[in-house]
C-alpha cells in the first residue's frame, strides 16, 4: 500500500479528500500498530461536502478542546478544525502531544499547514501523559497558517482552582498585522479571580491598537468581570451584549443555572456562552458556531473579512 504524502494530498480535489483521510488512516495505523493513540482512525467521517477547500483568509476561531474528553480524539479534532479550515485558531484545554497529532492530521490528511505556538501554564501527567518524570505540556496553543512572531505566554498570578494565563503573538490575519490572545480564565464560580485575571489581560490588549482576543472565558456575557474586555474590544456576536450591572448581580449563579444573556449564542454543552473572539480596532466579523462531538465546547469562528466572497460553511 502506497501511503499519502502531505505534498501530494494538498493538490487532492474536495471530491478525494475523503480517499486521502482513510488512505491516511490506514497507513498511521499499520506503521504505528495497535497501540496507536488514534485507533478510531479507519471509521473516521469525511469532511462535509460544503467544507472549506483551503484555509479561509480572515477567518480566527476559538475552541476548547476539553481535557479529558476521552483519548483518540485528535484525528475527529483535525476534522472539525479542516471542515471551517481558519487562518488561525486558538485552542485551550491542549495538550502539546495531541495538538502536534493535530496538526500533522491536518497536513498529511488535509493539506492544511499551520504552524503553532504554545502556552504553557502546567506539566500535568495526569491530564497530558508521557513519563512520570517528564510529563506533558497543558494550557493554550495558537495554530496559524501565517508565520507568528514575538510570542508571550503569561501565567496569571491568581490562577483559581487551576493555573490558568494567556498566549500572544503578532501575526497577519487577511494580511493585515495583528496582536493575538488566547486565554482560558480561572473556573466557574470564581468571578473574584477571574476579575483580577482580566485585568492583567486587558492591561496588555489595551498597549495595541490592532488585537484579536479569543478563548474560554468562563463567565456569561453579563458577568461584571467581563465588563472591562466589553468596553476595550466589542464581542462579535452582534446579537450579544452585557446588560446592567444591577439586573445580574449573581452571574455565577446564572451560569451554573445556564442562564445567558438573551440573544447570545451558547457555546457549551449545557447551554452556557463561556467563549469569545473580542476585536480591537479590527474589522467586525459575523460569529459561527459548530457543536462538536469532540468536546463539551463549541467551535466558534468569525469571518472577519465578510467582502471576499469567503468559503466554507456558514
Amino acid at each position: 500500500m502506497r501511503c499519502v504524502h502531505s505534498r501530494e494530498a494538498i493538490v487532492l480535489s474536495r471530491g478525494a479528500r475523503w480517499v486521502a483521510a482513510a488512505m491516511t488512516a490506514v497507513c498511521l495505523v499499520l506503521l504505528q500498530g495497535a497501540g496507536a493513540p488514534n485507533g478510531g482512525l479507519l471509521f473516521a467521517r469525511p469532511l462535509q461536502p460544503d467544507a472549506a477547500e483551503a484555509v479561509v483568509p480572515g477567518r480566527v476561531g476559538t475552541w476548547n478542546i476539553c481535557n479529558p474528553c476521552g483519548s483518540g480524539n485528535d484525528f475527529g479534532r483535525a476534522t472539525e478544525i479542516a471542515t471551517y479550515a481558519p487562518q488561525l485558531i486558538a485552542l485551550q484545554e491542549a495538550c502539546v502531544r495531541d495538538v502536534e497529532r493535530i496538526r500533522r492530521y491536518l497536513e498529511e490528511v488535509y493539506g492544511l499547514t499551520y504552524r503553532v505556538e504554545y502556552g504553557t501554564v502546567l506539566r500535568n501527567w495526569n491530564r497530558c501523559g508521557g513519563l512520570p518524570w517528564r510529563p506533558g505540556g497543558y494550557g493554550q496553543a495558537i495554530l496559524s497558517a501565517a508565520p507568528m512572531t514575538d510570542r508571550v505566554s503569561v501565567e496569571y498570578p491568581v490562577g483559581g482552582s487551576e493555573d490558568r494565563g494567556y498566549l500572544a503573538v503578532t501575526t497577519l490575519v487577511d494580511g493585515r498585522p495583528v496582536r493575538v490572545f488566547n486565554t482560558h480564565l480561572a473556573e466557574r464560580r470564581q468571578g473574584e479571580v477571574r476579575a483580577g485575571q482580566i485585568e492583567v489581560l486587558a492591561a496588555e490588549v489595551a498597549r495595541h491598537d490592532r488585537a484579536i482576543v479569543l478563548g474560554d472565558f468562563n463567565a456569561v456575557p453579563h458577568a461584571p468581570e467581563l465588563a472591562t474586555m466589553w468596553a476595550l474590544a466589542p464581542g462579535t456576536d452582534h446579537g450579544c451584549r452585557p446588560s446592567t450591572p444591577d439586573a445580574d448581580a449573581d452571574a455565577d449563579a446564572d451560569a451554573d443555572a445556564g442562564a445567558d444573556a438573551d440573544a447570545c449564542t451558547t457555546t457549551t454543552d449545557w447551554d452556557s456562552t463561556f467563549d469569545y473572539v473580542f476585536l480591537r480596532g479590527t474589522t467586525p466579523g459575523t460569529d459561527h458556531v459548530r457543536p462538536s462531538p469532540y468536546s463539551d465546547h463549541h467551535l466558534l469562528y468569525t469571518d472577519l473579512n465578510r467582502g471576499r466572497g469567503v468559503s466554507g460553511r456558514r
